[in-house]
């Protein structure tokens, strides 16, 4: 049977008992919904009124129209076809209306809009009520007049278009959103970069010393499980472990020899000073600097500074920089002495497990291939 309006590529006969009124469209997506584009599914068990409704909305215009008259099916053609508006019958053998309804409300997303439009001969309040309580966002009485269904359907369709282009615009959003947000993530990282470049400028010509205590820092917590996430946070925010020698007199960080007493206090501010540069950030990656900047120089058996904390008190970030830190600063040469050997250095850690260092981190140090220790 043809549909007037329709083009006759667009029918399909899939049983005698069954007809199917189907005809995709090329631009299903467009950015601009246009109603007479939309997918409407007729779910009704007499053939009959499928097809004067398929008929009506071919001469209407609308393309794009298949129509089932088994609704145990519907499930299955809501599925396949996709549809923008559901024509649905109430009174029907096996899985009447309502019971479609209830079966699409739990497979639909809660945020979706799939308006259905009750066509029916039940005139009860009762059956109105239900109905509309369940999900149809219209109600029809038959026998109906043509252009009544045809002015619900458009208005039907004027709102589901609306809302799938007001999803598209917070798709975009979000798009842009995400975008900027990167955006602002990678000018973050590379002010601290900055940051952390321009306080070792101060004490090492090369700026190198930060890069290769980040890079140990990283591949020791590798070795006791940390997850990705985590170290590449512990990369880019050690670092920042001295960011606090900003302010530190140039006599105190520049002395060739050693620090006298007086001038290792003046020296030990810089935990503290690094801390008060990085205090209050809203990211975990400066509020990991953070703690760094202030811990570092703490030790396992409570003797270190500025605060004397012990133990697993300490954050294992800061644990792990406090192994890589003196690990570079004993293997690389200083304006008082040279650089140690990789042998005498490790020893020299392995000396401090338990009193400078955590020990376990220790252990796992001294598991690390020679691979891991950057030159």
């Amino acid at each position: 049977m043809e549909f007037q309006g329709l083009p006759d590529a667009c029918h399909s006969l899939s049983s005698n008992h069954l007809r199917f009124f189907n005809c995709r469209v090329m631009l299903r997506n467009m950015t601009l919904h246009d109603p007479m584009q939309a997918r409407i599914l007729i779910v009704d068990d007499e053939e009959k009124n499928v097809n004067v409704l398929g008929r009506m909305l071919g001469s209407a215009g609308y393309a794009t129209v298949q129509g089932i008259t088994d609704s145990t099916q519907a499930i299955r053609a809501v599925q396949e076809f996709n549809p923008d508006l559901i024509l649905l019958d109430l009174t029907m053998p096996s899985v009447d209306g309502f019971e479609v309804m209830r079966r699409l409300k739990a497979l639909l997303p809660s945020d979706s809009y799939l308006p259905i439009l009750i066509l029916t001969g039940d005139i009860r309040s009762e059956a109105r009520q239900r109905a509309l309580s369940s999900g149809a966002k219209d109600f029809l009485l038959k026998p109906f007049d043509m252009t009544e269904v045809l002015l619900r359907i458009r208005n039907l369709l004027e709102t589901r278009f609306l809302y799938l282009l007001l999803q598209d615009q917070n798709q975009t959003l979000e798009v842009r959103v995400a975008a900027r947000t990167r955006e602002l993530e990678a000018a973050r990282v590379e002010i601290l970069q900055r940051l952390s470049d321009a306080a070792e400028f101060r004490d090492d010509d090369t700026g190198q010393h930060t890069k290769r205590v980040a890079s140990l820092a990283k591949a020791l917590g590798a070795t006791i499980g940390l997850d990705s996430d985590r170290l590449e946070l512990i990369q880019l925010a050690a670092p920042l472990h001295d960011v606090g020698k900003i302010g530190i007199p140039d006599a105190v960080l520049l002395k060739p020899g050693k620090l006298s007493a007086e001038e290792f206090e003046i020296m030990k501010a810089h935990a503290s000073i690094g801390a008060r540069i990085l205090a209050g950030g809203q990211s975990a990656l400066v509020r990991m600097a953070e703690s760094i900047a202030l811990n570092h120089h703490e030790k396992w058996d409570g003797r270190g500074y500025p605060n004397g904390i012990k133990g697993d008190s300490i954050p294992l970030e800061a644990r792990l920089v406090s192994v890589a830190d003196v690990y570079d600063a004993l293997s690389h040469p200083r304006p008082y002495r040279g650089a140690w050997s990789v042998e005498d250095t490790r020893k020299e850690i392995s000396k401090g497990a338990g009193t400078q260092f955590d020990p376990e981190l220790v252990e796992s140090f001294l598991r690390l291939p020679l691979s891991a220790f950057p030159t």
